[in-house]
């Protein structure tokens, strides 16, 4: 099917001249979008690796980079967009407001060390390929692009090995929304040293505003979403779904078009609003379904549609080579390290380090920001983007590998086992000496 899908792809101009029908170019698109993204899903899964990979890879072979069978188009750019609200929104709606609210502080460490050290590491990085007196600002937003951090990738990955409701998991879902908010801010601060029309003082106010209007209206439809669900005598489960994912798409567009939050955030809470209640796994059971059929594989494979081809030069692989160890390490050190300071086991630091390192779409977003304003040069764009999306392929490579556990990982373990493993590990180092262990004693 995908051979045929190919072939009528490699004619279509032809078909499209003989019908007049190139406004329907899409569905093509989309089909051969969903057969690759689901052909290189069964062999990455052949080769023990999640699915996500494979519909990264599908992205780059069918894209402009290597057959160039598919561009991007508004269509496929919008169905992504909708697509990392769909995925964040169904990581809410199975995420719990107690864990993540134990895990808030811890986070928020984990968030802001996540942010600083590439920052650093960014600026630096750009010191050495990019010179001049006026080259510090753009140097500085490199640093910026570092920073992000796209959690989207992650989600799918940990959902995939069911390692969701791992306290690992909820803290890199923690710390990923408090890194957006941090990000936005580094990114205004930036933004409003090259264009004079961004008031920061109002920035800093509206990312306030939306906290307070996270909290009223999470409590408010909390509340009502409860109440529905408990007391529908009619048990209309069609409209539950239809009703709550409405919501989130209006979370996630007041959250971007009031207060300048991104929508994958807005999203987020949203489903966090919905979590705990009632019928929220079958809300959860019907958005998972229609993300697996449409809207995530396009996600994916639309970051792979990025890149294009370029020509290769020895200055050009070592820049591509440098940001992309940087970005790997930035995050595993900032944001593995702030775990370590926050109590957490190597084990656990090690997998939210890692869970972290995807820049996605939204490093994308801050560069088309940055080019926009002049603070991105063409010399940067190419090994940027290829950064990006080595960064998104990686992840979930490196989540399989530090997210194998033994019976007595930490990470696995229900909070009342967990409690007891901590009671014998007392026990023993309190009394270290067993019966077996201590002498024999003549009667």
């Amino acid at each position: 099917m995908f051979v045929i899908a190919v072939f009528f792809c490699d004619n279509a101009p032809e078909l499209q001249e003989e019908h007049s029908m190139e406004s329907y170019r899409y569905l093509l698109d989309i089909a051969l979008i969903l057969l690759g993204t689901k052909l290189f899903g069964i062999f990455s899964k052949k080769l023990r690796m999640p699915a996500v990979v494979g519909a990264l890879v599908a992205g780059i072979v069918l894209g402009p980079a290597m057959l160039n069978l598919v561009e991007p188009n508004t269509i496929i750019t919008a169905l992504s967009e909708l697509g990392v609200i769909v995925i964040m929104f169904s990581a809410g709606l199975e995420t719990s407001i107690t864990d993540l609210r134990r895990a808030g502080f811890k986070a928020f460490i984990i968030a802001l060390l996540g942010v600083i050290v590439p920052l650093i590491v960014g600026y630096i990085i750009g010191m050495f390929y990019n010179t001049g007196p006026e080259a510090w600002l753009e140097n500085l937003f490199i640093g910026v692009i570092f920073t992000a951090t796209s959690v989207g990738i992650t989600v799918e990955t940990l959902k995939e090995m069911h390692c969701m409701a791992t306290e690992s998991g909820n803290t890199i879902l923690a710390a990923a929304v408090i890194d957006d908010v941090l990000g936005i801010i580094c990114l205004t601060l930036v933004t409003g040293m090259a264009d004079s029309s961004v008031n920061i003082g109002v920035v800093m106010l509206k990312i306030l505003g939306f906290l307070v209007f996270a909290v009223v209206v999470g409590l408010v439809m909390h509340r009502f979403f409860a109440w529905w669900f408990a007391h529908d005598n009619n048990n209309g489960l069609q409209r539950y779904s239809i009703v709550s994912f409405a919501f989130a798409l209006i979370m996630a567009w007041a959250s971007e078009e009031f207060f300048g939050v991104a929508d994958i955030t807005g999203a987020f809470v949203a489903g966090l609003i919905i979590s705990g209640t009632r019928q929220c796994s079958y809300v959860t059971r019907r958005i998972n379904t229609m993300s697996y059929m449409l809207i995530s594989p396009i996600f994916f494979a639309s970051i792979g549609l990025k890149l294009e081809p370029f020509q290769f030069s020895w200055g050009l692989i070592e820049l591509i080579v440098v940001l992309c160890i940087g970005a790997v390490l930035t995050k595993i050190i900032g944001c593995g390290g702030g775990a370590l300071l926050c109590k957490y086991n190597p084990t656990q630091s090690l997998r939210i380090g890692c869970g972290m390192i995807s820049r996605g779409e939204v490093a994308l977003i801050v560069a088309n920001k940055g080019m926009a304003l002049g603070l991105l040069s063409e010399f940067f764009v190419t090994p940027i983007l290829l950064c990006v999306v080595f960064t998104t392929v990686i992840t979930p490579v490196f989540l399989k590998l530090v997210y194998k556990h033994d019976d007595n990982d930490p990470d696995f373990l229900t909070r009342k086992e967990a409690h007891e493993q901590k009671l014998r590990i007392k026990e023993v180092m309190e009394n270290p000496m067993t019966d077996q262990d201590a002498p024999a004693t003549n009667v």
